[in-house]
């Protein structure tokens, strides 16, 4: 799969700027970047961050508060664990009150892209 690297950089960027005890979504992602038909492609640039320190992929999950992303760390609980270490509550592998910790980058993102 070829891929745009420089749309990879700009999303994790965005991913750098969610706070602590924050979580976004793939299609907010892509919405900020003005390319709202790309949750996808954001998914795979965070597939991608695995190897990226400072890249809170963990504050990312999927629409509805899933942490669909949980395969791609090691061990897989490790996800949940991160996010309840910044007080956010998981149960059955979804954000308790999601729309309560939900950080919209559209709205909040402070960086130039």
């Amino acid at each position: 799969m070829k891929y745009d690297q420089n749309f990879f950089e700009q999303v994790w960027e965005v991913v750098r700027q969610v706070p602590h005890g924050r979580v976004t979504t793939y299609g907010a992602i892509a919405k900020a970047l003005g390319s709202a038909q790309s949750a996808r492609m954001v998914g795979w640039a965070m597939n991608a961050a695995h190897v990226l320190a400072d890249v809170p992929a963990h504050r990312v999950v999927n629409r509805q508060g899933l942490l669909t992303g949980k395969m791609h760390f090691t061990p897989p609980d490790a996800m949940q664990r991160r996010l309840e270490a910044e007080g956010i509550k998981v149960k059955n592998d979804k954000v308790v009150k999601f729309e309560q910790f939900f950080w919209d980058p559209q709205k909040e993102l402070v960086i130039e892209l």
